[in-house]
C-alpha cells in the first residue's frame, strides 16, 4: 500500500517537474528573442547619427524601370499610375512596366491606362502574362528582360510613391557597391480601426528600429517588395529573382548581400501604402510573410553561416530569419499558461511568482519599450502609444496560431500559392465600401481554435481569481482579450461579407427583374 502511495507520489512529482521545465524553457526561449529587442534599441541609438549621405551626385541622371507587379487590383491600379506619372524625373530616362497577372477586369482598366497615356507620351508598358507562374517573382523576372533602365524601381499596388522618391533615392547609387535603396513604408489608413493602428505600431518598429538598427551597424536586412529601388546587375549578380520561397524580396537580398553589395536604408523617405482593414486579410498576410521568411531561414541561413562574414552579421542574420520561431513558443505557452493554476497548487509559489516576473521583465517591457520608442520616432508622442500597447500585445500573441501553422507549414516543405492581400483604396475612417467590393479575405479555419483558446483563458482567469493566484492573471487576460478580439473579428466579418455579398445579388436580381 506504501508502495503503491509512494509511486503515485512520485508520479505527480514527476509531472510537475516537466509541467515546469517546459514552462521555463518556453520562458527562456521567449526571453532570449525579447533580449534582441533590447539590443536593438541599443544599436538603433548608438548608431543613429550615421544617417547615409550619398557619396556624390550623378552629373548626367541614369535611366530608372518602375515596376509595378499587380494581380487583379481594379480599385487602386489607377491611383498607383497616377502616382507614378507624377514622380519627378526625366520623362525620357524613365520607363514604367505595368506587369500584369490579373485574371479580372484589371487587365481592360491597364490597357485603357497605357493608351491613354502613351498618347500623351509616356513611356509606359503593359505586360500581361496569362500563366502566373513565380506569382510576384515570376512577373518581376519576366519584367526584368524587357528593363531597358539601369535602375529598378518596385511598388505594389496599394503603395503611393512620392514626387521626390526618386530624386531622394538615386544618388546613393552613385557609390558603385549600392545594389538597393529601401525607403519607409507610411501609412495612408493608419487610424482607420484598432488593427491598423496595431499594424502601423508593428511596422514602425520593424523599418524605423531594426532596419536602421541593422543597416547602420553592418548587419544585413532586406528589401520590402516595394518602395524600394535596387540597381539592376545587383539583381542580375546575385542570381535574380527566385521563387521558391513567397518572400522573394528576403531570399533576394540576403544572396545579394552574401556576394558583397551594399544596402541602404532611408528612413527619412516614406512611401505610403494601404493596411489590411479585415482581420482575415491581415491574417493571410501574416501567414505568408512568417512562412515565406522560415523558407529562406532554410535555403539562406546555411548559406551566410558558411560564409566569411563577421560573427556579428551571422548572430544577427539568425535572429532575423528564425525570429518567427517565437510564435510556435507563444502558441506552446497558451496551452500551457492555464496549466500552472494547478501545478501551483492553488497558491503564489516563489517558483511560480518568479516565472512571470520574469516573462514581464524579460519580453513584456523590452517589447513594449520597442515599439514605444517607434511610435515616437514616427509621432513623437510615446505616450499615446501607451494606450494601443495592450491591444499590440493581446493580438501579436493571438497571431501564434495562424503563424504557427505557417511556421510548420514551410519546416514540412508545404508549397502554396501566393495569396493576395486585398487592397480597396481606403480614403478615411468612415469608408466602409469594402464591405461592398469584390475581393474578400479568405475566411481563416484556425479562428474556431482562437476562440477556443479565447475561452479555454476565460476559464482560467477566472480560477486564477479564485485561487488568489493574481500574478498569472494580467498575462492570462492579455491571451484571453487577443484570442476572442482575433477570432470573433474573423468570424464576423466573414458572415457580415456574406450577407452584404447575398444582399447585392439580391438587388441584382430585382434590377434585372425590373
Amino acid at each position: 500500500m506504501l508502495d503503491a502511495i509512494q509511486m503515485v507520489t512520485w508520479f505527480e512529482y514527476g509531472k510537475g517537474q516537466i509541467y515546469w521545465a517546459l514552462y521555463f524553457s518556453l520562458i527562456c526561449g521567449l526571453s532570449i528573442f525579447g533580449f534582441h529587442r533590447l539590443y536593438i534599441i541599443f544599436l538603433y541609438y548608438k548608431t543613429k547619427h550615421k544617417a547615409p549621405i550619398p557619396s556624390g551626385r550623378f552629373k548626367i541622371l541614369p535611366s530608372v524601370t518602375i515596376q509595378l507587379p499587380i494581380y487583379n487590383e481594379i480599385y487602386v491600379i489607377e491611383r498607383l499610375v497616377e502616382a507614378v506619372l507624377s514622380i519627378d524625373y526625366p520623362e525620357e530616362l524613365m520607363e514604367i512596366q505595368i506587369l500584369d497577372d490579373s485574371t479580372d477586369g484589371t487587365s481592360d482598366s491597364c490597357r485603357k491606362l497605357v493608351e491613354t497615356y502613351k498618347e500623351k507620351g509616356k513611356n509606359i508598358i503593359h505586360i500581361h502574362r496569362k500563366e502566373r507562374t513565380g506569382f510576384k517573382a515570376g512577373a518581376l523576372e519576366n519584367g526584368l528582360k524587357h528593363a531597358k533602365g539601369e535602375f529598378i524601381a518596385i511598388f505594389d499596388s496599394d503603395f503611393i510613391p512620392q514626387p521626390d522618391f526618386l530624386m531622394n533615392t538615386i544618388h546613393h547609387f552613385s557609390n558603385p557597391e549600392v545594389g538597393m535603396v529601401q525607403a519607409r513604408w507610411g501609412h495612408t489608413n493608419r487610424s482607420y480601426h484598432l488593427l491598423t493602428e496595431v499594424q502601423a505600431m508593428l511596422l514602425d518598429g520593424h523599418f524605423i528600429l531594426e532596419h536602421a538598427a541593422r543597416n547602420r551597424s553592418g548587419r544585413f536586412f532586406n528589401f520590402n517588395g516595394t518602395a524600394g529601388m535596387w540597381r539592376k546587375s545587383c539583381i542580375e549578380d546575385a542570381g535574380g529573382w527566385h521563387y521558391d520561397t513567397l518572400t522573394e524580396d528576403v531570399d533576394l537580398s540576403y544572396r545579394a548581400q552574401l556576394k558583397g553589395w551594399h544596402f541602404i536604408f532611408l528612413p527619412e523617405v516614406v512611401v505610403p501604402g494601404e493596411l489590411p482593414v479585415e482581420m482575415n486579410s491581415f491574417k493571410t498576410q501574416q501567414h505568408r510573410w512568417v512562412k515565406g521568411g522560415i523558407q529562406t531561414a532554410r535555403k539562406i541561413l546555411p548559406l551566410v553561416l558558411k560564409s566569411d562574414q563577421p560573427l556579428r552579421v551571422k548572430v544577427e542574420a539568425c535572429f532575423h530569419l528564425l525570429s518567427n520561431f517565437a510564435y510556435v513558443m507563444v502558441f506552446f505557452l497558451s496551452l500551457l499558461m492555464p496549466l500552472s493554476i494547478f501545478f501551483a497548487k492553488g497558491k503564489e509559489t516563489n517558483l511560480f511568482w518568479i516565472a512571470n516576473v520574469a516573462v514581464f521583465i524579460l519580453t513584456t517591457i523590452s517589447v513594449g519599450c520597442f515599439y514605444l520608442l517607434a511610435y515616437q520616432e514616427t509621432t513623437k508622442r510615446w505616450y499615446k502609444g501607451i494606450l494601443y500597447l495592450p491591444a499590440l500585445f493581446s493580438i501579436g500573441l493571438a497571431m501564434c496560431i495562424n503563424n504557427s501553422k505557417a511556421v510548420f507549414e514551410a519546416l514540412c516543405g508545404k508549397n502554396c500559392e501566393f495569396k493576395r492581400t486585398p487592397k480597396f483604396n481606403i480614403s478615411s475612417c468612415k469608408d466602409r465600401s469594402w464591405l461592398s467590393k469584390k475581393y474578400k479575405g479568405t475566411a481563416n479555419p484556425s479562428a474556431i481554435l482562437e476562440l477556443g483558446l479565447g475561452l479555454y483563458f476565460s476559464f482560467s482567469v477566472f480560477l486564477a481569481f479564485q485561487k488568489g493566484m493574481y500574478s498569472c492573471i494580467p498575462f492570462m487576460v492579455l491571451f484571453q482579450m487577443g484570442f476572442l478580439y482575433v477570432s470573433l473579428m474573423s468570424i464576423f466579418q466573414t458572415v457580415l461579407l456574406k450577407v452584404t455579398f447575398i444582399a447585392q445579388e439580391k438587388l441584382k436580381t430585382a434590377g434585372t427583374l425590373g
